[in-house]
Formats: C-alpha cells, sequence, structure tokens
C-alpha cells in the first residue's frame, strides 16, 4: 500500500451517518465537506493488504486466523455423526459398492453447487442467515429465521446424543467394560442371569436399561434420568464455553474436535484389517448390486444424504463463510470440504464393516458350535445316520465350511422332517445382512464388537471420544448458525446470547433425558429439519437466481474470485438443482404419507422392540414442528409486503461516512430505497463493486456517535465513480 494511503487512513479518525434526508436538506454543508475531502483511490490488492494488516474497514467483522482453521471448522460442521453411523448404513441397504455411483452424481448436481453458493453468499454479503437474505430479498428473509429455527431443533436432540456418548465414555475406563456379560440377580435362595438380557444381549441390556433405562411408550414420561441430565448438562457447558467468544474461541478448538475423529478412524481401520472376518465385512460391504441402483428409492435416500451431509440449509455454512476475507477462493473451499466429507464417509464405512464383519465372524463361529452340538445329539439319539457325514468331519474342531458341507447335506437328505431337527444355518452373510444404523449401531453392534478386542476399554474410551468430537463439530456449527445472523441482525452481545441460547436449550432438552427421551429424540430427528430444511433450500436457490439473478450473481463471483465461475454452476443454479430439490421434496412428502408415524418402542418383558403409533397428541407435536420451522417464511413475506411494521429508522437508506469511506446501508423496504438514493428505477441500480475503496479524508468534521450498521447490519462500499454528481448523494 501506498505510504500516503497509511497516512491518510490514520488521519481519518471522524465518522459521521447521516440519513438522506438530513443530507439533503443540508447539501450546501455537505457539499463543503465534500469538497475539502481528498480523494484516493485503492485497488483491491491494495485493500486486501489493508485487511491483512488489521487496520480498519467497513467491516469491522472477526475473521479466521487462517485458511486452515476455516477449512477445520467447515469439515467439522458437514462430518457428523451421520457419516459413521448413517452412511454406511445406507451404504450397505442400497447395493454396496453401487451405491457410491449415484451419490457422487448427486453430490456434483445438488451437492457441490449447493455449497458453494451458500459459501459464496455468506463471504459476498458478510453476514450471517438473517442478513443475506434480508439483503437479496427482504420479502424473503423469513429464510434466515427458518434457518435459525430448525438449527434450534436440531440443537435440542443433537447434544442429548453427545451426552449419551459422554456417558459411555465415562464408563470405559474400566475392565471389563461393564457391557461386556449380563449382569447377575440375587435372591435369597440362588443366583441368575438378569431375565431382559438373557433375551436379547448384554449390549442391548445396557443400552436401553443401563444408560436410558427407557419406558415403555411415548405416554409414559417415567420422570428424570439423573444420569443423562448430567451428562446432558456437560454436554452444553462445553457447548457454551466453546462458543462463547464466537470462531475466536470455537476455532482453535477446531484444530482437535475435527483432526481427531480421522486419527481414530485410521487407528480403527488398521486395528479393525488386522482382525478375522474383517476383510469378509469390507467384501461384503463392496460388493456391488447393480439391479438395485436403479431402484427410485435408493435415489431418493442417496440425495437425501448428500443434502445433510453438507449442512446445507442450517445456515452455519453461511455464518462460518462470513468470516472470510471478500476474495476467498470458496470455489476451491466448496469442492475440497464436498470432497473430504465423501471420502470421510467411505472410511467410516470401511472402518464399520471391518469391525462388523469381526462381529459377524465371532457370532457365525458361536453358531456353527451350538449347531454342531446338536446335530451329534440327533446322531446319538439316531435321528440322523453317520452315513451322511462326511468321513474328514471332526466336529471337535469343525470349521464354517465343514458345517455348512454337512447341513446342506442333512437339508437335502432329510428334507421332509428337516425343519423339526432345529438346525440353522451359519452364514456370515447373514449376520452381516442385519442392517443397523444410528444408535443401533454406534451403542449396541460397535459396542458389542469392541468388547472382543485386546484392550477393549482403550478403544472404547477412543471410539466414544470420537463420537463426542464428531458430535461438537457439527454442534458448532449449528449454534453458529443461531448466534451469528441473530447478533449481526438485532446487534445484542454474543457471550450473552450464547449463555441464554445454551441455558434455555438445556431445560428445553429435559424432554430428552426422561426415561421416555429416546422416543422424543427419534421424532425430532424424523420431523423438525427434512422437510423445512428442503423448503429452506429450494428458497434460497430461487433468492439467488430467480429474485436478486443469476447473471448479476455470476459476475459478482468473478469480482470475488478473480475468475468467472464455471457456467457449469450457472445451468445448475438456474435449472437442474432447482428441479432435482423439488422432486426430492415432493418425494419425501409421498415417503412420509406412505410411512406410518410412529415409534420402535422397547417392551421389557419381552426385550424386544416393537412398533407403536404416535397418540393424538404426538402427532400434534410433530406437525407443530414442521410448521413451526417454516412458519417465519410467510410471516415475513406478509409483514414485509402488508408493510405491517414501521421502519423507525424511516423510508431512506441511511448513508456512512466511516474511516473516510461512504458505505450505502440499504434498509430494503418496499419500493427499492436504492432507487430514492440515486434516483432510478430498481432494475437500474447497479450491484455492489469491491473492485476499489473510496478513502475521504474529512477535515473540520465534528465528532459523532456511529449509528447501527443499518436495519439489517450489511453494508458495502459505493463503485469508484470519478465525476460523482451531487444529486448521487
Amino acid at each position: 500500500m501506498p505510504k500516503n494511503s497509511k497516512v491518510v487512513k490514520r488521519e481519518l479518525d471522524d465518522e459521521v451517518i447521516e440519513s438522506v434526508k438530513d443530507l439533503l436538506s443540508n447539501e450546501d454543508s455537505a457539499d463543503d465537506a465534500f469538497k475539502k475531502s481528498e480523494l484516493m483511490v485503492d485497488d483491491q490488492e491494495e485493500k486486501d493488504v489493508d485487511v491483512e494488516e488489521g487496520s480498519d474497514v467497513e467491516d469491522e467483522r472477526p475473521a479466521w486466523n487462517s485458511k486452515l482453521q476455516y477449512i477445520l471448522a467447515q469439515v467439522g460442521f458437514s462430518v457428523g455423526l451421520g457419516n459413521v453411523w448413517r452412511f454406511p448404513y445406507l451404504c450397505q441397504k442400497n447395493g454396496g459398492g453401487a451405491y457410491l455411483v449415484p451419490y457422487l452424481i448427486l453430490l456434483l448436481i445438488i451437492g457441490i453447487p449447493l455449497f458453494f453458493l451458500e459459501l459464496a453468499v455468506g463471504q459476498r454479503i458478510r453476514r450471517g442467515s438473517i442478513g443475506v437474505w434480508n439483503y437479496i430479498s427482504p420479502k424473503l428473509g423469513g429464510i434466515g429465521f427458518a434457518s435459525c429455527v430448525v438449527c434450534f431443533f436440531v440443537a435440542l436432540y443433537y447434544n442429548v446424543i453427545i451426552g449419551w456418548s459422554l456417558f459411555y465414555f465415562s464408563q470405559s475406563f474400566q475392565h471389563p467394560l461393564p457391557w461386556d456379560q449380563c449382569p447377575l440377580v440375587k435372591n435369597t435362595s440362588h443366583t441368575f442371569v438378569e431375565p431382559e438380557c438373557e433375551k436379547s444381549s448384554a449390549t442391548t441390556y445396557y443400552w436401553y436399561r443401563e444408560a436410558l433405562n427407557i419406558s415403555s411408550s411415548l405416554s409414559e414420561s417415567g420422570g428424570l434420568n439423573w444420569k443423562m441430565t448430567i451428562c446432558l448438562l456437560a454436554a452444553w457447558v462445553m457447548v457454551c464455553l466453546a462458543m462463547i467468544k464466537g470462531i475466536q474461541s470455537s476455532g482453535k478448538i477446531m484444530y482437535f474436535s475435527s483432526l481427531f475423529p480421522y486419527v481414530v478412524l485410521l487407528c480403527f481401520l488398521i486395528r479393525g484389517l488386522l482382525l478375522n472376518g474383517s476383510v469378509d465385512g469390507i467384501r461384503h460391504m463392496f460388493t456391488p448390486k447393480l439391479e438395485i441402483m436403479l431402484e427410485p428409492k435408493v435415489w431418493r435416500e442417496a440425495a437425501t444424504q448428500v443434502f445433510f451431509a453438507l449442512g446445507l440449509g442450517f445456515g452455519g455454512v453461511i455464518a462460518f463463510s462470513s468470516y472470510n476475507k471478500r476474495d476467498n477462493n470458496c470455489h476451491f473451499d466448496a469442492v475440497l470440504v464436498s470432497f473430504i466429507n465423501f471420502f470421510t464417509s467411505v472410511l467410516a464405512t470401511l472402518v464399520v464393516f471391518a469391525v462388523l464383519g469381526f462381529k459377524a465372524n465371532i457370532i457365525n463361529e458361536k453358531c456353527v458350535i451350538q449347531n454342531s452340538e446338536k446335530i451329534l445329539k440327533l446322531l446319538k439319539i439316531g435321528n440322523l445316520s453317520q452315513d451322511m457325514i462326511p468321513h474328514h468331519i471332526n466336529f471337535s474342531s469343525i470349521t464354517a465350511e465343514d458345517y455348512n458341507l454337512v447341513y446342506d447335506i442333512i437339508q437335502k437328505v432329510k428334507e421332509e422332517e428337516f425343519d423339526s431337527l432345529g438346525l440353522k444355518s451359519c452364514q456370515i452373510e447373514d449376520e452381516l445382512n442385519k442392517a443397523v444404523q444410528g444408535t443401533g449401531l454406534a451403542f449396541i453392534a460397535f459396542t458389542e464388537a469392541m468388547t472382543h478386542f485386546p484392550a477393549s476399554p482403550f478403544w472404547s474410551v477412543m471410539f466414544f471420544l470420537m463420537l463426542v468430537n464428531l458430535g461438537l463439530g457439527s454442534m458448532f456449527g449449528t449454534i453458529e448458525g443461531i448466534i451469528t445472523p441473530i447478533v449481526d441482525t438485532f446487534k445484542v452481545r454474543k457471550e450473552i446470547l450464547t449463555v441464554i441460547c445454551c441455558l434455555v436449550a438445556f431445560f428445553i432438552g429435559l424432554i430428552f433425558v426422561q426415561r421416555s427421551g429416546n422416543y422424543f429424540v427419534t421424532m425430532f430427528d424424523d420431523y423438525s429439519a427434512t422437510l423445512p430444511l428442503l423448503i429452506v433450500v429450494i428458497l434460497e436457490n430461487i433468492a439467488v437466481t430467480r429474485i436478486y439473478g443469476i447473471d448479476k450473481f455470476m459476475e459478482d463471483l468473478k469480482d470475488m474470485l478473480g475468475f468467472s465461475p464455471s457456467q457449469y454452476y450457472y445451468y445448475m443454479w438456474k435449472y437442474v438443482s432447482p428441479l432435482v430439490l423439488l422432486c426430492l421434496l415432493v418425494a419425501s412428502i409421498v415417503q412420509m404419507g406412505l410411512s406410518p408415524p410412529g415409534y420402535n418402542a422397547w417392551i421389557e418383558d419381552t426385550a424386544t422392540e416393537e412398533f407403536h403409533s404416535y397418540p393424538t397428541w404426538g402427532m400434534i407435536v410433530c406437525i407443530s414442528l414442521m410448521v413451526l420451522a417454516v412458519l417465519p417464511v410467510p410471516i415475513v413475506f406478509m409483514v414485509r409486503r402488508c408493510n405491517l411494521i414501521d421502519d423507525t429508522s424511516g423510508s431512506l437508506a441511511s448513508v456512512s461516512y466511516k474511516r473516510g469511506r461512504i458505505i450505502k446501508e440499504p434498509v430494503n423496504l418496499e419500493g427499492d430505497n436504492t432507487s430514492l438514493i440515486h434516483g432510478k428505477s430498481p432494475s437500474e441500480v447497479p450491484s455492489p463493486n469491491f473492485g476499489k475503496n473510496i478513502y475521504r479524508k474529512q477535515t473540520g468534521s465534528p465528532t459523532l456517535d456511529t449509528a447501527p450498521n443499518g436495519r439489517y447490519g450489511i453494508g458495502y462500499l459505493m463503485a469508484d465513480m470519478p465525476d460523482m454528481p451531487e444529486s448521487d448523494l
């Protein structure tokens, strides 16, 4: 930057903010001040240097300490628990390796383009979700509020899952692990195994009875589970302390919370590959079933997973991006984070099925031993002839292959009475085909597998610490999607708002730590986010491409990035992505209508899950969650459309002289206010140009208090105009 520029900028200490009406009424004095000012034009490169040197710029906004910190924050937000326990389940269920094909196609069609769009608008406007969509179209300002509501709903139950992980983490520092064996019950006469555990398994019993102490229905509250209440409180305290200073505090934690899960996954992968049967699990996982790939359901579920894996519509992506410099290459960020997310899902899938293959091998060995004993008994009592058993078979050390050979022979010879013999086919594939996801995978299947690991407490500690970190990374982005828009819009202190938000969320979250709390988690997970977020992202796409203008947006991207983005994005944003999103919305509504609304309740007497329909009040809650999430959109539209709220700042925009720069701050009321400033129609108003800055040295101007940054807290520099007429001000 030239020396004289720095001298001029150091002298620009006075800030004057007046409304346009006041400026027009004092045109002569304003003109005198204008004539006394010195004009200096700095190019974009000098502006960036100025930002980096920490001098005051038009937007005194916190910034990331480094590009790495920002990338880790976006990765931490997008890579969450779903990558570990949802993606492997979908991959197994929908054709194994063949599922990766529709997933990658949809990642390119809706994932990367929409992720790029959110990164770009956040970086371009430098506000949270409320400010961004108010800026683009005040009538669609409800999009930002809807994102905040969805973020709040998701944060309520997502932190409960972190609390569950904290509980298991705290119980992992003992050998043997507490879920290793069924507990014994003593009475006056004898000792016996807990019946509920004996009917299910040790890990299943520990999850439902020891951890959740679950009730038998949604209507049966059962009171608070004090252990989980303490864990939920601990989870919210962790989130609050990490977020209280915004990205200054959470950004530093990202180095650990985002990187540690990869260390654990790699350790689990190496350890898993050394276990007996792990290769069977991985082979089963990636054996493509091409016929399944053609089913519409596979594409719907792949699109849904792409959509939620990147955190689209939550506002967290926009919030994180708003702390970037305006010339940051957000296109590179979008592609990088999207593929990191994808490869993380594949890595997690390898780990999960390596471990599940090991578990299936152990269960299969037990099956072979038990059924071999049955065959020996049948041979002794004469139900089976010794002649049908091959001579090389040794039942004392029989292998799975030998057992299946004997099983097939008996099935052919005793075809009519085979069912009465009670023999089972012991196939590893049958065990691997038992698809599990979510809490069933993390807290039951995976924990059971880890009990067979050497040094099982160590691996248990690592696994649940990984889950905590994955959850926290996503929670930081979710809370940022609430805090940043509110701070930008209402100018409240971030520290106070963060504490209040976490306290309110904790007390509302107590419904999730009742004995029936797991059923409420299922309800919120199914109904609070899916449809509302789809609607939000569709409206985001329409706002940018139709309201703001796709051509204008592409020009803004060229100005920010320094190069023109590929025309691929033009066609994706304008035509393909909206169409795919609408199809996904319709398919989700149809799927929701065809699936009976309900939940799987744990029945203590039978130690099994049983499907229950939601009671009437439960259905009202489900519908209310969806309605409340999208309600801000029509409300804000009607308020803006009918001018129901009087704007206290007047009908005209305000103009700020801040550090010598002219900053236009649009209020965006009905009848585009910029037209009142420039005397132009809305269509003639030029888009903001960040290419050059105008610095003005004000001489003799009094020091005045600085007003807030406009109604929505959004400002941009006026374009460089060498011969600016008086009418422009």
